[in-house]
C-alpha cells in the first residue's frame, strides 16, 4: 500500500492508518514477540507469515479490498511515540440492503490491557458509520476469550448469539460468540 492509501483515523491515544511496506520491521517484530499471546485466537500462521514477501502479499490483499470497496485495514500506533501497538480490519463490507462490515483486531502483547484496542475499535466504528455510511458492524470472538468479549461490550456491541464451528482458529474449528452494533445505538 502506498503512503497515501486509505484513511487516517485518530482517537485520544492512538492513530490508525493504512499499513505500508515501511511498517514491515515493526510489524514483524511485534507479531513475533507476541506469537504465543496471539496464536490461541487467530488462524494458524503460515510458515512464512513473518517474512517480507508474506507482508507484501498481505498489503496487496488489503489494497484489493480497499479498491473494491470491500474493506479497510489499519495499523494502530500510539500517538505519544508513534509505536505500532496492533491492527484493526474492517472487511466483508456489503452494500445494498445490508450496509454492513465485519470488524477484526489484534494487539501486541506488550500493549495489551491498556485500552488501545478499545480506542481503535471505537474509532473504526465511527469511521464505518460516519465516512462509510454503514448501518451495522459485526464482530466475533471465541467464548473463552474473555478480554475480547469485554472489549466488544465496552465498545457498544451487543451479544447476538453463538455460531458453532464458525472459524478455524489455531488449527481447530471453534465456536464463536457473535456481536453486532447498529449505527446510532450503543
Amino acid at each position: 500500500m502506498s503512503a497515501d492509501s486509505g484513511f487516517a483515523v485518530e482517537a485520544e491515544r492512538v492513530r490508525l492508518r493504512a499499513p505500508r511496506m515501511g511498517d514491515f520491521q515493526a510489524w514483524s517484530t511485534l507479531r513475533h514477540d507476541s506469537q504465543g499471546f496471539l496464536q490461541p485466537w487467530e488462524p494458524t500462521w503460515p510458515s512464512d507469515d513473518l517474512t517480507r514477501a508474506a507482508f507484501r502479499r498481505r498489503l496487496a490483499l488489503y489494497q484489493r479490498d480497499q479498491d473494491l470497496g470491500q474493506g479497510h485495514a489499519f495499523f494502530v500506533f500510539r500517538i505519544t511515540d508513534n509505536v505500532l501497538v496492533g491492527g484493526v480490519t474492517l472487511r466483508n463490507i456489503l452494500r445494498g440492503v445490508a450496509q454492513t462490515g465485519t470488524l477484526g483486531y489484534w494487539i501486541g502483547e506488550p500493549h495489551s490491557r491498556r485500552g488501545y484496542t478499545l480506542e481503535a475499535v471505537q474509532a473504526v466504528a465511527r469511521f464505518a458509520f460516519g465516512r462509510l455510511g454503514l448501518h451495522r458492524l459485526e464482530a466475533a470472538c471465541c467464548p473463552d476469550n474473555e478480554a475480547s468479549r469485554r472489549l466488544l461490550l465496552k465498545a457498544g456491541f451487543e451479544l447476538e448469539g453463538r455460531a458453532k464451528g464458525y472459524l478455524k482458529i489455531d488449527g481447530q474449528w471453534r465456536d464463536h460468540l457473535l456481536f453486532g452494533k447498529i449505527r446510532g445505538e450503543g
